[in-house]
């Protein structure tokens, strides 16, 4: 793409990779700004300033100190590490310095308080982004993420020489709702108490904040855009996206440089689609590592994520005992509710020699399953993007996925027409339904036992596939360059 004059771009998160991180969003904001940055835009990185990134290594300066309505901040100012992108932290240790994640505390509840906290973020951030902070940037543009930052595109609207705003939904399931009595303690304006503005059926909605005030809006995938317009997606919110679809765009997020086989530190050994024997090698050591039997012929299935039923877990737990039947071996990565946990750790179990379950979450251990795994399992009712789909794909990790939102973006079927012309890179089914998922495995280990004929081919065609932030980040400019031209007009009328 040309690249036009740079752009001041003020990026706001509530986490962002290797700062903080509980899940996509931390992906996201940890590696857009970077690709930002190699397309020559001035981007900064705004996040709350939580005790653990302040007992992280690096220089940090404060650059400045305000009174907001809902408390005194400093502006500490660091470098996101590895990289020269300015990250900016709020820091008000009232509202984060605190142990636990960004959003819940060590118990696993939410904070009582989260309203206040991302309503305090929100503030400064509009403060920083009006420059009233006197730090002689003001950005052209806020790009705001998930509810966390919703409330800045409606503070930012009531003031007339504001920057614009993009407002990106990664998952529209997490809304940032409470309950009415919060409204009044937050200092907004009674206009935003409105059907019109903040108010959902009769609860405060941060992410309402940013679908409605935002210059325009975002989603992370074409697909998911779509499908949010809809009842069965929209979570209540579908009739106001329907309404705003003219505004409303989808783009893909991209895959992070760290997930590259060919360099990747945590594999036993590293591998390419130029050549790829080195697959081999990792899958026989993570069975070693689970303690599973060697076995030539089996193929090792793997499921990374949260056990929640968004995520299909419920339905993989029903059709267990027959994938291992098939003959396969499977291992799962993740945590999530009680119920899940306690079934996949009951069937390892009883089938040691076939399911190996890891609760928790191990960044390393994530990329040893993706290198060392045959077949990766994704059968979520809902994916706005997804990610491991693609990670499998890079590292040569057949995908099996629910036909929805990003998945059905990045993942084309197996079928005898894709086959034949050289497209297809996975395998996908189109039914929420455990016997349409137990088909769908049966149909990719059929393919698996035809090893050159269709498997080293499909891994090839998985491998050749451009998932590259710099690809979404050039996406992302010219959804800029669009939302800074329909304002310049607006003000122009």
């Amino acid at each position: 793409m040309t690249i036009k004059n740079p752009h001041k771009i003020l990026f706001a998160s509530s986490e962002a990779y290797p700062l903080i991180k509980t899940g996509g969003l931390g992906d996201v904001a940890g590696s857009l700004p970077v690709a930002l940055k190699t397309l020559h835009q001035d981007i900064r990185l705004v996040l709350p300033a939580y005790r653990e990134i302040l007992e992280q290594k690096g220089k940090v300066k404060t650059i400045a100190q305000f009174t907001l309505p809902l408390g005194r901040v400093r502006v500490l100012e660091r470098l996101l590490p590895g990289t020269r992108i300015k990250v900016w932290l709020v820091d008000c240790p009232l509202y984060f310095d605190r142990p636990g994640n960004p959003y819940q505390g060590t118990n696993g509840f939410p904070w009582s308080d989260n309203a206040e906290r991302f309503a305090l973020f929100c503030q400064a951030v509009s403060y920083l982004a009006l420059d009233q902070a006197g730090l002689e940037w003001q950005p052209d543009l806020v790009h705001c993420n998930d509810w966390q930052t919703g409330l800045v595109p409606a503070l930012l609207t009531l003031h007339k020489a504001r920057p614009a705003t993009l407002f990106t939904i990664h998952n529209l399931a997490y809304q940032g709702l409470f309950p009415e009595a919060v409204f009044s303690t937050l200092n907004l304006p009674w206009s935003f108490w409105s059907p019109h503005a903040l108010e959902f059926y009769g609860q405060l909605s941060f992410l309402k904040g940013g679908a409605v005030f935002a210059d325009r809006i975002s989603t992370v995938s074409p697909t998911y855009a779509e499908e949010i317009q809809t009842p069965e997606f929209g979570c209540g919110l579908d009739g106001l996206l329907r309404h705003r679809k003219d505004k409303l765009s989808g783009i893909l997020n991209g895959v992070d440089k760290n997930w590259n086989p060919a360099r990747d530190p945590s594999l036993v050994k590293n591998y390419s689609q130029q050549d790829p024997e080195g697959k081999q090698d990792n899958k026989k050591a993570l069975r070693q590592e689970l303690h599973l039997p060697l076995s030539r012929h089996m193929p090792l299935l793997a499921f990374i994520g949260r056990l929640v039923e968004q995520k299909g877990i419920d339905m993989l737990l029903e059709i267990l005992p027959d994938i291992i039947n098939l003959p396969t071996q499977i291992v799962f990565l993740g945590s999530g509710e009680k119920r899940y946990e306690q079934a996949l750790q009951q069937l390892a179990e009883i089938y040691p020699e076939q399911i190996a379950v890891q609760i928790g979450f191990d960044e390393a251990l994530a990329h040893r399953i993706e290198a060392g795994a045959d077949i990766f399992l994704m059968p979520s009712r809902f994916e706005p993007c997804g990610l491991n789909q693609m990670y499998s794909l890079r590292y040569g990790t057949l995908p099996v996925v629910h036909r929805v939102g990003g998945l059905a973006d990045t993942v084309v079927d197996s079928t005898p027409a894709t086959l034949r012309n050289g497209t297809a890179t996975g395998v996908v089914f189109n039914q929420a339904d455990s016997s349409v998922l137990l088909e769908a495995i049966k149909r990719t280990t059929l393919l698996y036992g035809q090893q050159k004929g269709y498997w080293q081919p499909l891994q090839q065609q998985g491998m050749r596939q451009d998932f590259s932030w710099r690809r979404s980040a050039g996406r992302y400019l010219e959804l800029y360059e669009q939302t800074l031209s329909e304002q310049a007009d607006s003000l122009r009328v």
